[in-house]
């Protein structure tokens, strides 16, 4: 046996060896084949003929209506495409991103103020600073009782998903954008403020615990000390979670009011494919332009970091 078969034999004897790592593996195996078996999944239901006539059919009806039955021509397709944006993808368009942006501002003036309460280290009795003597419990409770019901808050929030928010919001408001707004706020307020506690809990604690040391309040170690300090972070998870509600807008925009997410729903109603996969790109276009503008932003926040 050769030297360097030698050493990848040394090696392999070497690797680490992690039983946790090899049992979940072969659970995970054993819930694919469990779940392949137990939910009658087969390839024959996918490529039957039945569904190849249908996926031919769907391919012929999503072509331009004035194109039906002649060769394809970049010029009429392109002049309906434009009556369709002028009509009611233009209007549509700016009603989502009007939507989207409504549900993330109200969420980020929701969330930074919740962030400020959740974070253990500025909400604590004694916020940044090590005092010589322990804390009454008088001040322990208090502070204990407002971040437990402050990230209890925060869980809740964001453990219910934005279309079941918006299903009970449709009992309050009905049908219309006010449910989809505010489904997706009060859905990324708990995601943000989770995020922004744990940014001002990974923070420095120099400048806030100087300002804190000269005897400044908790609100002004807030103000100077902190928010300066986490804005950068904040604003970087508040463009991310901007890119989540451009996508959700669509989806959401199905329960109502001009939207393409309403657009999407009445072409397929009607069974107009052409016009629906026509709102579907529109709607792909706008979320391909918010990750854009969103990357942008964050590597701006980025580089003046």
């Amino acid at each position: 046996m050769s030297e360097r078969e030698l050493k990848l034999r040394g090696l392999r004897d070497e690797r680490p060896r992690n039983l946790f790592t090899r049992w979940s593996l072969a659970a995970f195996a054993a819930l694919v084949a469990y779940s392949w078996n137990s939910g009658e999944f087969h390839a024959s239901q996918v490529f039957s003929q039945q569904h190849a006539a249908n996926a031919l059919r769907f391919l012929t009806e999503i072509t331009p209506y004035p194109l039906h039955g002649r060769a394809f021509d970049p010029g009429i397709a392109l002049k309906w495409a434009l009556e369709l944006w002028k009509a009611h993808a233009m209007e549509a368009l700016a009603a989502t991103l009007a939507l989207s942006l409504a549900a993330i501002v109200a969420a980020g003036l929701a969330a930074l103020p919740m962030s400020l309460t959740a974070a253990r280290n500025l909400a604590g009795p004694e916020p940044f600073i090590d005092s010589p003597r322990a804390p009454g419990w008088a001040a322990r409770t208090i502070a204990a009782v407002v971040i437990g019901l402050t990230r209890s808050v925060l869980i809740f929030v964001r453990a219910i998903p934005e279309y079941v928010w918006a299903f009970l919001f449709i009992g309050i408001w009905g049908f219309g954008p006010w449910p989809a707004v505010l489904a997706l706020a009060l859905h990324n307020s708990g995601i943000l403020g989770k995020l922004g506690a744990e940014s001002i809990e990974n923070l420095e604690r120099g400048a806030p615990t100087a300002l804190r040391g000269i005897g400044a309040p908790r609100s002004s170690v807030a103000m100077a000390g902190v928010l300066p300090a986490v804005m950068p972070r904040f604003l970087l998870y508040f463009f991310y979670r901007w890119e989540t509600c451009v996508r959700e807008a669509t989806v959401l925009g199905m329960l109502g009011g001009v939207s393409l997410g309403s657009l999407i729903r009445d072409a397929r109603a009607a069974n107009f494919y052409d016009e629906m996969i026509f709102y579907v790109m529109t709607a792909a276009l706008l979320v391909l332009a918010g990750d854009l503008l969103s990357g942008l932003a964050r590597g701006c926040l980025r580089r003046g970091n």
